[in-house]
């Protein structure tokens, strides 16, 4: 019994390590956004998040956020918008959202 906790517990701990390596990074997000979108887009990224509250980046999500992106910034290049790059993009706006009392320094 105690050899099958053991097992349970470390099986437990090794997911939670993976999903945590797996999520996205709003500071990755947020470098991301000063090297790919900052030109594009002609606003930090303090005011690019700040355009919405975290629930209204929750709705528009990282499915939506490339059509987002698109409104704000025509002239963004389809290569900065890439899907491995969006799951950072959103992190870092819904973090440093209007309504979430987090400035970000770029």
């Amino acid at each position: 019994m105690e050899r099958l906790l053991k097992l349970v517990l470390a099986g437990a701990i090794a997911f939670a390590v993976t999903t945590t390596v797996a999520s996205a990074d709003a500071g990755k997000g947020q470098k991301l956004y000063s090297k790919k979108l900052l030109k594009a887009c002609g606003i930090n990224g303090a005011k690019m998040a700040a355009k919405h509250t975290q629930d209204q980046w929750e709705d528009i999500g990282v499915d939506g956020l490339k059509a987002e992106i698109k409104k704000d910034c025509p002239k963004v290049k389809d290569k900065a918008l890439k899907s491995k790059y969006l799951k950072h993009y959103y992190d870092f706006f819904y973090n440093f959202a209007s309504d979430s009392g987090n400035v970000p320094s770029c």
